[in-house]
């Protein structure tokens, strides 16, 4: 009997220790108010492969990056950067990227404000160009299912090697208006048209989602048009393909409802590398 009181006691202690209130704590450093937070995008046109990722990048001679996790062609860091930023103190910020980890191919300066930003390396002979990110992220409050996604357009298009492209771009979407009939939408301006090194702001795209108890996404298509100094439309944008042809440029990604994206056009029209949008999730 004393043997199994005994055991009974012990059970209750570790009830009673079980049940106290556990603190979870977060292993998280508040950045202060006047700091720079950026997030870096390697958009030189080049071909894409293991000769043209950057194995080293240094910020204001900080090492952020190195083999184990390069800043490959056409992509960002910090790696997986949904949400993610890296933080430098505000003002002139030099940027300095390494092929191979040794050979210096960029060297230059940029300026950064407080808060949250985005570089963009596109030329390795002339500095970057920094946008804000646009933070917070627009939202909708609603009592009904949502149905928006946004989306921030980049014109980063070179014509051929060392020519930027001087047409104006003009960012169009369309989405399926009725899952049962496959109703398209009339194509919808992603605001408005862009230069090169230029982008738009966070512009709301439609999302109905196809399939109701499902995360809330859905197939959107895009196409761009080409707008002159008048402002008219002239036509759609012809870009060359893997086969070497001229085709109206068109593609299609899904977006989630409540989320945010930064689409980045970005390559050469006319030659190769050929060109095309490459996403990435900011929220």
């Amino acid at each position: 009997m004393k043997k199994n009181t005994l055991i009974y006691f012990l059970i209750m202690l570790l009830l009673a220790a079980s049940c106290k209130k556990h603190v979870v704590e977060y292993d998280t450093v508040p950045v202060p108010e006047n700091t720079a937070e950026f997030q870096l995008h390697y958009f030189v046109p080049v071909t894409s492969g293991a000769a043209n990722d950057i194995n080293r990048v240094e910020v204001n001679s900080k090492l952020v990056a190195n083999d184990k996790s390069p800043l490959t062609t056409y992509n960002a860091i910090p790696s997986g950067a949904v949400g993610r930023f890296y933080t430098t103190a505000v003002g002139t910020t030099n940027i300095k990227l390494y092929k191979g980890g040794t050979q210096l191919v960029y060297d230059q300066n940029c300026n950064l404000q407080a808060g949250k930003q985005n570089i963009f390396v596109y030329d390795f002979s002339k500095p970057p160009i920094v946008f804000s990110n646009g933070f917070p992220y627009p939202k909708i409050v609603t009592d009904t299912t949502g149905s928006t996604a946004w989306i921030k357009f980049y014109n980063f298009l070179f014509e051929t090697s060392g020519v930027p492209t001087d047409l104006k771009l003009q960012y169009q979407y369309q989405y399926t208006k009725n899952i049962i009939t496959k109703e398209k939408s009339d194509w919808i301006n992603v605001g408005k048209p862009v230069a090169f090194g230029e982008a738009t702001g966070w512009e709301p795209v439609t999302v109905i989602k196809e399939v109701q108890i499902s995360s809330s996404s859905a197939r959107i298509d895009y196409r761009i048009r080409l707008i002159n100094g008048s402002g008219a439309d002239v036509g759609a944008l012809q870009v060359r393909n893997s086969a070497g042809n001229f085709v109206d440029y068109a593609d299609w990604w899904n977006a989630s409802v409540g989320r945010a994206y930064h689409h980045v056009f970005a390559g050469m029209r006319a030659a190769t590398p050929v060109s095309a949008v490459r996403v990435f999730t900011a929220l």
